[in-house]
């Protein structure tokens, strides 16, 4: 196993290896080489989806074994990209998220897989909150440090982005009706790394004892500030077969717009959070 990181504060790619024939000990491996990168990219693996299945049990329990993440119907032909209720989620996947802050367990990680690239565009970004949280002002990290967000995906993808009434969409509305809407420390620690780390991202609309346009705001300075430093931020190009495993308790990602003319399809396994470490406050 050839280990190459990335030029980044986190992030590697890993080579020399065969993610269907992993041994115990190469498990081990790469479950500790995650904790220390975030963000582990196997090019070219060209998994099935049983294989992916496989894999990401690995890294614990699924909150659900395998999702499309397409614009391309199970026909071939390309969804509508101005009026399709799949479309409007993957434009929602193109802002900065953690996966599941909106669930009362957050997910621990996902594996994600290639399967349709487009000629330009599509990349998969992520950033460090670790690094962003360290670099934050002393001031910042006063501000924020006991403060909690609510994370609703009812608000910014079902209000935000006009979806049709689910009896009638072909979006499964995964996470809208969650109620109470978690509630989540803006600062995390993480429970296997003892890392602080941001949790923000897309989801967020209310702080307690903040004006909904003063939280917002916050999320956004705070959304801004984390990327704007190159070092902290990767996106990745896809090719055909490649895979990867990001810890989603320390990075935010996104999608990057592509020509939604052209296909795009992406097979993801979400990991479960731990019951515990991962639920949001008002769900202990």
């Amino acid at each position: 196993m050839r280990v190459e990181p990335l030029d980044k504060s986190f992030g590697a790619k890993l080579y020399d290896l065969s993610l269907p024939d992993l041994n115990p000990e190469e498990v081990r491996e790469i479950y500790d080489l995650w904790l220390q990168y975030a963000l582990l990219i196997f090019p070219e693996q060209n998994l099935t989806n049983t294989q992916q299945i496989k894999f990401a049990k690995n890294f614990g329990a699924l909150e659900f074994d395998l999702s499309p993440i397409s614009n391309v119907r199970n026909d071939g032909s390309i969804r509508d990209a101005t009026d399709d209720d799949i479309v409007k989620s993957l434009r929602g996947n193109m802002e900065w998220h953690h996966d599941s802050t909106y669930m009362p367990i957050q997910a621990k990680g996902a594996v994600f897989t290639a399967h349709k690239v487009p000629s330009k565009g599509g990349e998969t970004g992520w950033v460090d909150m670790r690094a962003a949280y360290n670099g934050l002002s002393e001031s910042m990290k006063v501000k924020i440090e006991d403060l909690s967000a609510y994370h609703s995906y009812e608000w910014s993808q079902k209000e935000r982005f006009g979806h049709k009434d689910p009896k009638v969409s072909e979006f499964n509305s995964y996470g809208f009706d969650i109620d109470p809407k978690p509630l989540r420390p803006i600062v995390k620690t993480h429970s296997e790394t003892g890392q602080k780390c941001l949790t923000i991202g897309r989801h967020i609309n209310k702080i307690p004892g903040m004006k909904d346009q003063e939280a917002q705001n916050l999320a956004r300075e705070l959304e801004e500030y984390a990327c704007s430093n190159e070092d902290w931020v990767f996106h990745h190009s896809w090719k055909v077969g490649d895979a990867v495993i990001w810890d989603n308790r320390c990075l935010m990602h996104q999608a990057t717009m592509w020509d939604l003319s052209e296909g795009r399809i992406m097979y993801h396994s979400r990991i479960e959070g731990d019951p515990i470490a991962e639920a949001a406050s008002n769900y202990l």
